[in-house]
């Protein structure tokens, strides 16, 4: 099935920026994404402005879209008290619907092969990958990228360490026609869980929450427990009672993971979700996939145009880059999660921010990065 330089397992925002990066490049990139495009993912669609001079220089520029422009925070505590801050960077608001589309797009216009497939199981050989799917036989190359999501039959294939783990969290996200200030990101608490708040494309609101399952698991359905729990927080209440849903019913998945992972198993880099997954609160998950997207690539360009290819030190550099960028954010999304999970907590913290409302814009900074190069710059 032709000569090809490095085969990427899954088609999401990660997936799709190092395709566009590698081929732009000058390597033959081939994609295997179980899905049919475009489709709808859970996920908070509010993305920060760090990444657009790199997508701006991989000729995606998301602008084409007409995304919203948001460039303030609101958050709320379970009691509905407001904190109000502007956003250091800004960001903008766009559906993965959308984005992953425009991507795809992109990408195929750099004559990278999309494979709509599962793979089924992965075994490196020889120093070489050979990749099992479906329906399209066996696939191989001498560089793979793991950008498939959150979790994966391939990573229980993997033995991957946080596999076998219980996780609590459920993640629940809807499209709405609704009144909500389209410049502004919200973050609402309630008991178990956090929501997040923000339009995209075309006007739509996009409202995602992660619950904790033993939270809700007590009540009926989503419409129950939205309406005795989330409700009791009155400006999720009034954001709900005042908008339409565009959806048959809500979008959901369960065993989201906040586990450390792996960032490199198999010889596998992973990228996006695959190598790590930062809470919804933080408001930084699209932005870094993008970001791991373009560390992967630059790695993988440096090993193919090494006089002296060193795989393992390829892996060594990726992981060492990934931490570097990555890991501080993840550690700070964490305490932030514990915090807001608690409603004592949470209230002493809302009341703490009250009073210095400088800490919250340096809290913000330690999710987020600085704007990243542009691709040529990091080649």
């Amino acid at each position: 099935m032709g000569s090809r330089d490095v085969i990427i397992i899954g088609g999401g925002l990660s997936g799709l920026t190092s395709a566009i990066h590698l081929s732009r490049a000058g390597l033959h990139v081939t994609i295997i994404e179980k899905n049919a495009y475009p489709s709808h993912k859970v996920c908070g669609e509010y993305v920060s402005n760090e990444v657009l001079p790199y997508l701006q220089s991989l000729g995606a520029d998301p602008a084409a879209l007409n995304p919203a422009r948001i460039n303030r925070l609101i958050i709320s505590d379970h009691y509905g008290k407001t904190l109000e801050t502007p956003l250091p960077l800004g960001g903008f608001g766009l559906s993965r619907y959308a984005f992953d589309r425009f991507l795809m797009q992109q990408m195929l216009t750099t004559g990278v092969e999309l494979v709509e497939d599962t793979v089924t199981n992965v075994v490196f050989e020889n120093d070489r990958f050979f990749i099992d799917t479906n329906g399209h036989g066996v696939f191989s190359a001498p560089v793979v990228l793991g950008a498939y999501g959150k979790r994966a039959a391939l990573d229980a294939k993997l033995s991957r360490s946080f596999i076998n783990e219980k996780s609590p969290w459920l993640a629940v996200k809807a499209h709405y026609k609704g009144d909500f200030p389209s410049d502004t990101v919200g973050l609402h608490n309630f008991d178990g869980g956090y929501c997040g708040v923000s339009k995209v494309e075309e006007d739509i609101l996009n409202i995602c929450y992660l619950v904790s399952y033993e939270t809700f698991k007590t009540y009926k359905n989503i419409g129950a427990h939205q309406e005795q729990v989330l409700y009791r927080n009155q400006h999720l209440k009034d954001i709900f009672e005042n908008s339409v849903m565009l959806f048959d019913k809500p979008l959901t998945i369960s065993q989201v993971c906040f586990s450390e992972k792996e960032k490199v198993m198999n010889h596998i880099l992973m990228t996006g979700d695959t190598a790590g997954l930062i809470h919804p609160l933080c408001g930084n998950g699209m932005a870094m996939a993008i970001q791991s997207a373009q560390i992967a690539s630059e790695k993988v360009l440096q090993y193919f145009t090494a006089d002296v290819k060193n795989r393992l030190l390829m892996e060594q550099n990726y992981t060492k880059a990934w931490n570097k960028m990555f890991s501080g954010r993840m550690r700070t999304g964490r305490v932030l999660s514990r915090l807001f999970h608690n409603e004592k907590l949470s209230a002493t913290m809302m009341k703490g921010l009250i009073l210095f409302p400088g800490l919250l814009p340096g809290i913000i900074r330690r999710t987020h990065g600085k704007p990243l190069k542009a691709a040529l710059e990091c080649a």
